[in-house]
């Protein structure tokens, strides 16, 4: 699944996002040109709650 994250604006965002997502049990591959991420492993729900965890506003793309 894939989300949009406006918020996602730097490397740092991108490594933080990626980094809870692989503590959760799932693999995040991002694209900050897009601000988007590529997550699989989690279910969209859990995915979305992790990523607001880490401080970030994702919406489904």
């Amino acid at each position: 699944m894939r989300f949009h994250v406006e918020d996602m604006s730097c490397g740092h965002c991108s490594a933080a996002i990626e980094r809870a997502i692989a503590e959760a049990g799932g693999r995040a591959q991002s694209d900050l040109s897009r601000r988007s991420v590529e997550i699989e492993g989690l279910d969209a729900a859990r995915a979305a709650q992790v990523i607001r965890d880490a401080g970030y506003s994702p919406e489904p793309a």
